[in-house]
């Protein structure tokens, strides 16, 4: 990967971090403090949404499959960073929101991070060859 990548990745986590939490500031209450099945929905699209995005990410710039956990990791860790700056003052970023939601948010994020980083990890064990993998 080279070093533009790095950085353009990084860059990219950032932004899509920033877009995401304004989406929650606003949207977050239609989601998040709604019924059982809107909330379960949503649950199950966010992190699907969000790898594709992050899938379309690396095939644009074209990452081997083989770096695609770090890849993953680049655009992951500025969101990781925010959002426990978000979490940790949640009325500050997300005033819209009640308190007991920061746990739905919470569970989104996990899932969203687990979905997209576990992806990442299952591509690059299955393109690196076996006498790499020890």
């Amino acid at each position: 990967m080279k070093g533009t990548d790095v950085t353009l990745l990084l860059l990219l986590g950032l932004a899509i971090w920033i877009v995401g939490t304004i989406y929650y500031a606003s949207a977050g209450p239609a989601i998040l403090e709604t019924t059982s099945l809107r909330y379960w929905t949503a649950f199950s699209l966010s992190p699907i949404f969000s790898a594709v995005l992050c899938i379309l990410i690396l095939r644009w710039r074209h990452i081997a499959a083989v770096n695609w956990t770090s890849a993953m990791l680049l655009l992951a860790i500025p969101g990781m960073i925010g959002e426990a700056l978000v979490l940790s003052n949640l009325s500050t970023f997300m005033p819209k929101l009640h308190a007991t939601s920061g746990g739905r948010y919470g569970a989104f994020l996990f899932a969203t991070y687990a979905l997209v980083l576990g992806l990442a990890e299952v591509v690059t064990l299955m393109s690196t060859p076996p006498a790499a993998k020890g």
